[in-house]
């Protein structure tokens, strides 16, 4: 069974103020932490991020931008554009903006995933992007995208979904599944 990674790092990060896949956690950037975190178990990892910021990223990295149909339509279109771009059976999603989670969170999602979509839920909030995808959404998530219904949890309702609790994850779900939305959110987890 072939499990690429996808990376999502178009977001706007309008509240962070400059592209969050650029933002520095220790010596590292976001986005070189969400490959590290997939790569272990991916046979591929893409990272999906807008136009403007491509040139950015190394050309050592796999970096697409959303198929033009889709283009700009969240983050249920980065997810559609990397399994246009890779043929697997699984694709494991992490978001850039999530640096704490790491390869041994990740690998045991994909170790909880049997089948249609398994997720993190922690400290009572849902994590849709911290994830494992079938190949068999794809069809499910573009019909969505048509239809300008671009909520990946009303997208969920529809999927078969397994949720895991974070606490089976990690002793510490609350600072590991924080997402960074503002520069001092890291100062504070």
């Amino acid at each position: 069974m072939k499990t690429a990674g996808i990376v999502l790092a178009g977001g706007l990060s309008r509240r962070f103020g400059s592209p969050k896949a650029f933002a520095r956690f220790d010596s590292e950037y976001f986005y070189e932490r969400s490959i590290e975190a997939l790569e272990p178990f991916c046979e591929e990892v893409v990272v999906v991020t807008r136009e403007e910021l491509i040139e950015h990223f190394p050309q050592s990295i796999n970096t697409i931008t959303d198929m033009p149909e889709v283009a700009g339509l969240g983050p249920l279109a980065g997810i559609y554009s990397a399994m246009e771009a890779i043929d697997a059976d699984a694709y494991a999603v992490l978001p850039c903006d999530m640096p704490y989670v790491d390869y041994s969170i990740m690998n045991r999602v994909r170790k909880f995933h049997q089948g249609g979509v398994t997720a993190v839920m922690a400290a009572g909030k849902h994590h849709p992007l911290v994830s494992v995808w079938n190949k068999e959404t794809k069809e499910s998530i573009l019909d969505a995208l048509l239809n300008e219904r671009l909520s990946v949890m009303n997208l969920l309702q529809e999927l078969d979904v397994t949720w895991i609790n974070g606490d089976s994850l990690t002793q510490n779900e609350k600072r590991i599944f924080t997402n960074i939305n503002m520069p001092n959110d890291l100062e504070r987890s």
